[in-house]
């Protein structure tokens, strides 16, 4: 599925994605500024999380909570190797039953043998986002 959409329309991008994936496990990837983050952001928020949403640059992953469940956010565009990924446990995640959103996850690929949806952000030359969503 491609979608061409502009900021101000990241909440109903984000429940069109959800109502779209057979998984738990979404990959982001896209440039730096293209607006990752924000749209995961907004997945968060459309699950019902109430927790404030930041991004997990610095501390790699962040968990937001929801009644019957969990978010883990991940940005693991400071890590150099995979060594660092398994030192934090990133196989113990990807385990997991719980929602999972990866950006940079390129970083992580020889891992990523699971169902996930894989979510590829652009700009176009008008300012507007491009959305390509693959799910496995």
């Amino acid at each position: 599925m491609r979608i061409r959409y502009e900021i101000n329309e990241v909440p109903k991008i984000s429940s069109l994605i959800l109502e779209q994936s057979r998984t738990k496990i979404f990959l982001f990837y896209g440039d730096m500024g293209v607006g990752k983050t924000t749209l995961i952001k907004s997945l968060i928020k459309t699950l019902g999380s109430q927790d404030p949403v930041t991004s997990p640059t610095f501390s790699i992953v962040n968990e937001y909570k929801l009644n019957d469940d969990k978010i883990f956010h991940f940005d693991l565009y400071r890590i150099n190797d995979l060594e660092e990924a398994y030192n934090f446990g990133i196989e113990d995640y990807l385990d997991s039953d719980h929602w999972i959103f990866i950006e940079w996850p390129e970083k992580i690929e020889p891992l990523l043998n699971r169902n996930y949806c894989k979510v590829n952000l652009s700009l176009d030359d008008y300012n507007k986002r491009i959305l390509v969503l693959e799910t496995t």
